[in-house]
């Protein structure tokens, strides 16, 4: 089995709707994506050839989605009064709903079937919420 990783990061704020600690407050971190993909074979023929995948796609694609939430505040879906997100839309702040809580677990599934989307055959991803501090996902 060949394992191939690639990372990308971005930096959002967001808080935990529900919980009784300092993760119930509006915080940022700098999430880091670290993705697996796996192919049992080696590319046979073609400009790819003896590779997993081309590490510039996997390396594009990975930074495409972490883009899409970087400097953002991402709040769950009707954790927020309407009034609360139509101030901060008003100073134009950049808001993402999410349908899950915006935990580093969730995002983890999150990304993986994200990229399974775009055809990767994932292994794992595994997203860091702190350099010490990452939830995995492997289905």
């Amino acid at each position: 089995m060949y394992i191939l990783k690639a990372e990308a990061a971005f930096d959002s704020a967001h808080f935990l709707s529900g919980y009784k600690g300092k993760c119930a407050n509006l915080h940022g971190h700098r999430w880091v994506i670290s993705a697996e993909i796996a192919e049992r074979e080696l590319m046979a023929e073609g400009q790819c050839r003896g590779m997993v995948v081309d590490f510039g796609e996997i390396k594009r694609d990975l930074k495409n989605l972490a883009d899409e939430f970087d400097h953002a505040f991402i709040y769950e879906k009707d954790t927020l009064k309407s009034v609360t997100v139509a101030a901060l839309k008003e100073e134009n702040f950049r808001l993402i709903e999410v349908d899950f809580r915006p935990t580093a677990e969730n995002f983890a599934e999150y990304f993986y079937n994200r990229l399974s989307q775009l055809g990767y055959n994932v292994n794992s991803v595994t997203v860091y919420e702190t350099p010490n501090n990452s939830a995995t996902f492997v289905d």
